[in-house]
């Protein structure tokens, strides 16, 4: 049996993993802390770690995990902006990744989120808890009819582009590679940006999408423009955003991200003061909803996580090709 050091473990991941790591030949150790250069040494005896989105796979952390005997990083995730690859491939360190796990489950929860703010069911929910059954202050807008901005056209955003073309939203797009013949209509970033009544971010976190929607690309936008974010964080500029709410500019956000994230997403920090002014800001605005990184939170895609996952290992320790390695042909 393999030895398999499982960081920032939940009992959600527990259940499905469990069902199929030992018919791989995989031992796993579950750990609830976060990977970092501090926890590396919890992964002494491992033959592979298995990370989520928030552990730290950087420069101090790969060369740690390589000392104590780790041969590869088992992402149980499909990006990988949080891995230095040519630092895991210096130390000869493989990884591998879940590239599409769920499409449907994130396209579902962008849809949930521009549906709530749309129509601001949060607030009615709250405000009927305490038996104010007032409308007002309620009013909210269809969908139908609106420009919908898709900011890549992956598995993901051509999942959520279909489901609000099929509420009746004019859905145009914009990715640096086109799926021509998709059914939606591809424009460049700047007019898609302008012309937006709604935009959907769906792109992965790279040096080029860095605060891709920064302070002039606001400015372009539509007034009362709302805004999806459930991709990475830090594809926005969370204080440039944060002035655009407050100015009015940006209608309303959904964010299931925050760039600042990684320290208090996934925790329970009710009873803590949290330090992060913008993201306290954002969570006071009636207009902002924010849910903690859980869009890919469905029984489908956590079974569908697992099952890559661990065929990823056993592929790897059984001397086969893995078709989900990042490292392959790097130096």
């Amino acid at each position: 049996m393999e030895r398999i050091a499982f960081f920032d473990a939940r009992s959600y991941d527990r259940t499905y993993f469990d069902r199929l790591s030992p018919g791989a030949g995989l031992e796993l150790f579950y750990l609830e802390n976060k990977l970092t250069p501090d926890t590396a040494v919890l992964a002494q005896n491992a033959s592979a770690v298995c990370a989520f989105v928030n552990d730290d796979l950087g420069k101090e952390t790969l060369p740690l995990l390589a000392k104590y005997g780790v041969r590869a990083i088992a992402l149980r995730c499909a990006g990988y902006n949080n891995v230095d690859l040519k630092t895991a491939a210096k130390y000869g360190i493989r990884v591998f990744r879940v590239p599409a796990y769920s499409p449907a489950s994130v396209a579902e929860h962008a849809l949930a989120l521009l549906l709530t703010l749309t129509r601001q069911t949060h607030r009615a929910f709250t405000r009927t808890r305490e038996r104010n059954f007032s409308l007002e202050g309620l009013v909210g807008t269809n969908i139908e009819g609106k420009c919908v901005g898709v900011i890549g056209t992956g598995k993901v955003g051509m999942r959520f582009a279909a489901m609000v073309q099929g509420l009746g939203a004019k859905v145009y797009a914009y990715d640096p590679k086109p799926v021509w013949g998709a059914g939606v209509e591809y424009v460049g970033l700047n007019e898609l940006i302008r012309q937006a009544d709604v935009l959907s971010l769906h792109c992965p976190l790279t040096p080029s999408t860095y605060h891709l929607l920064n302070r002039d690309a606001f400015c372009a936008m539509k007034d009362g423009v709302i805004l999806l974010n459930t991709s990475r964080g830090a594809l926005i500029d969370s204080e440039a955003l944060l002035d655009h709410i407050k100015s009015g500019k940006v209608g309303a956000a959904g964010l299931d991200v925050y760039e600042e994230e990684a320290d208090i997403f996934y925790e329970d920090v009710s009873g803590k003061v949290m330090r992060d002014d913008t993201l306290n800001l954002l969570l006071s605005q009636p207009n902002v909803l924010v849910t903690s990184h859980q869009a890919f939170l469905t029984k489908e895609a956590l079974e569908a996580i697992a099952k890559t996952t661990v065929e990823n290992l056993r592929k790897f320790f059984a001397g086969e090709t893995v078709e989900n390695e990042l490292t392959a042909g790097r130096p």
